[in-house]
This record gives structure tokens, sequence and C-alpha cells, in this order.
């Protein structure tokens, strides 16, 4: 009984290391492919729209993105 207990014990103790570690390289692998926004992109993306942007509002934007995140 205490040692089936131990068991499933240990294999969850496994399970969640294992885990663990295959979702920190998954999510490397994830930031590498996709970067966060960064002020080129602001800028690529206002000019896009046909805005030239300024330096306080690519600031700005970059507040509001890291707020969300």
């Amino acid at each position: 009984m205490l040692h089936d207990i131990l068991l499933v014990l240990l294999g969850l103790v496994i399970g969640a290391v294992i885990g663990f570690f295959v979702s920190r390289k998954l999510m490397t692998k994830y930031i590498k492919e996709n970067p966060p926004i960064n002020e080129d992109m602001i800028k690529a993306l206002m000019a896009q729209m046909g805005r030239k942007p300024n330096q306080k509002q690519i600031n700005q934007m970059m507040k509001a993105m890291q707020k969300y995140q």
C-alpha cells in the first residue's frame, strides 16, 4: 500500500520535472521564432498605416505594449 503511494508520488514528481524542461524548451523556441515587439516593428507598423511616428509616440506605444505583457 505505502509502496504504491510512493510510486505514484515519484511518478508525479518526475512528470512535473520533465514537463517543466519540455515547456521551457518550447517557450525559448517560440520566443526565438516570434520575438516580442520592439521599436522598429512599431515604426514599420505605423509607416504601413501612412503615419510618420515621432519618438514620443513610439515610447507611448512601447509602454502600452509592456503594460499588457
